[in-house]
């Protein structure tokens, strides 16, 4: 049984404590002491699974969203703790095949978490998301603001999960005013250590092309998100914020400075080569992934540097060659001791 002195001071929970954004959070946390108690939940241990974390200030509740009675216990642990802040970060980073239980994990897992915070109600919730979920659509205007449509892809489980994820959200914010809400909606990470959908189709030496396509790309620095998660859970601010780095790039002039060898291929041919190679598994890159290489999909990230005062360190071309490993020149931003 929790002591009453435990319940003292201020605590907050970490969905998907095991992911890079999680477990980063994590680690400020830690270090810097703005809460009394940190509940790292996921499935898995996080001391074990991100080097260096401190086991003393986290605490880690085994939890496993895609169990029907979650909502309960979630609830249970909220009232218990007397949680504070609910960071939600149990998000794939990249497609699976098994697409009922991602399903079940973001979809489900985020009806499982509002309602025990619907129950017990947190003065603050953080949902991590991604600039996917506007869908790259070839009448997209050159940078999407927080209030276009959030129109998903109509052949993605991956994408179309985590739209209705922030559905739930929305909707949630409206029903419980007292509640601050926020989402963060992340360019793709990249960086030494992110793994995602980005980075697995960046790193094979052959790229598809699209006859007569090349749109820009926008990336952010996988320690410019981390910071904004900080940023974010320690504001006050609501609503969704785009969260990119600094400036964009032609496809295949990203390709170019990646030392990739681009396939151009017309897009009849390119949907049937990759769907053939997703049903095999032999790649982990899905058909509907080939839309983002033939429209545009760049975000506003003004709203963020205004109200939420995030300013990204690293430009794109510096992202890059970070995600490749070459070390910056002298005078540059250190990796290390960006955003201390």
């Amino acid at each position: 049984m929790t002591s009453p002195a435990k319940q003292n001071g201020r605590a907050i929970a970490v969905t998907g404590a095991c992911t890079y954004l999680g477990s980063e959070l994590l680690r400020r946390l830690a270090e810097q002491r703005r809460f009394d108690r940190i509940l790292a939940l996921d499935i898995r241990d996080p001391a074990t699974f991100a080097s260096g974390l401190p086991r003393g200030r986290i605490q880690w509740v085994k939890l496993d969203l895609t169990q029907p009675t979650i909502d309960s216990e979630l609830a249970t642990l909220f009232e218990r703790e007397r949680v504070d802040t609910l960071v939600h970060a149990a998000f794939l980073s990249h497609p699976t095949h098994a697409t009922e239980w991602a399903h079940e994990l973001e979809d489900v897992g985020t009806m499982h978490v509002l309602n025990a915070c619907a129950a017990v109600p947190p003065r603050r919730i953080v949902m991590v998301s991604t600039t996917l979920v506007y869908g790259a659509h070839a009448k997209n205007p050159n940078f999407l603001t927080e209030r276009a449509e959030l129109r998903g892809h109509p052949d993605s489980r991956f994408v179309n999960d985590k739209v209705r994820a922030e559905q739930q959200l929305l909707r949630f914010g409206a029903e419980h005013p007292a509640t601050q809400v926020c989402s963060l909606r992340f360019a793709p990470v990249l960086g030494p250590t992110a793994d995602n959908l980005y980075t697995r189709f960046l790193r094979r030496s052959l790229a598809p092309v699209m006859l007569g396509h090349d749109p820009v790309m926008q990336f952010v620095h996988e320690i410019d998100a981390a910071w904004a998660l900080w940023q974010a859970t320690l504001s006050e601010c609501r609503g969704p914020f785009n969260i990119v780095g600094k400036g964009v790039l032609p496809y295949t002039t990203v390709l170019a400075m990646l030392g990739r060898v681009p396939v151009p291929m017309p897009l009849p041919m390119a949907r049937h080569f990759i769907k053939a190679l997703w049903a095999t598994q032999l790649v982990g890159l899905p058909p509907s992934f080939l839309d983002f290489l033939l429209y545009p999909c760049v975000a506003d990230g003004s709203r963020a540097v205004t109200d939420l005062a995030y300013a990204p360190r690293f430009n794109i071309q510096r992202t890059i060659l970070d995600f490749l490993g070459v070390p910056p020149e002298d005078g540059a931003i250190d990796v290390a001791s960006a955003h201390g």
